[in-house]
């Protein structure tokens, strides 16, 4: 192996092994445009029903994507069977239509607040449904097929 290679190897290991604040952190797919109808889904299993955490949606983009906002519906269904459904507007660019997300590639990461201070005080499984709800100006029906976004994830955090 060349030594170049063992670097970025260590470098990487390195890199992922300083996120100790992560509890769940996972991205899924969602090709090449997020279908209106397509649910982005995770299942979760808290360790501790005392802690609180912080929670975010993580997304990537690339300059495909045509808004400077994002809209989305996130709903989470406790184990025991009470659900929540928040409806979200997330900044994307900055007024001067820079991007706001993370990343020296055209992928840019953007870690977005969803809610702090989470007791998840149900034992089980928790379940977070995630879908775009954006639509064009002047438009009634939403955007059907939503370019630019190629990841959606899901992030628990320890608060201190």
């Amino acid at each position: 192996m060349k030594a170049s290679n063992i670097l970025f190897v260590l470098l990487l290991v390195l890199v992922m092994s300083c996120d100790s604040k992560a509890v769940f952190d996972e991205y899924k797919s969602v090709s090449t445009a997020w279908n209106k109808e397509d649910i982005v889904s995770f299942k979760i299993d808290v360790p501790d029903s005392i802690k609180p955490y912080n929670v975010f949606v993580n997304v990537r983009n690339t300059n495909a994507y045509k808004f400077s906002n994002l809209y989305l519906i996130v709903e989470m269904n406790f184990p025991h069977g009470k659900t929540l459904t928040d409806t979200l507007e997330y900044e994307m660019t900055q007024k001067n239509g820079e991007w706001l997300g993370e990343g020296l590639t055209a992928v840019k990461n953007n870690k977005l607040w969803y809610k702090e201070g989470v007791i998840f005080n149900e034992n089980g499984t928790y379940t977070v449904s995630i879908k775009h709800a954006m639509r064009n100006n002047g438009e009634v029906n939403g955007v059907v097929n939503l370019e630019g976004i190629t990841d959606v994830g899901f992030r628990i955090e320890k608060t201190e």
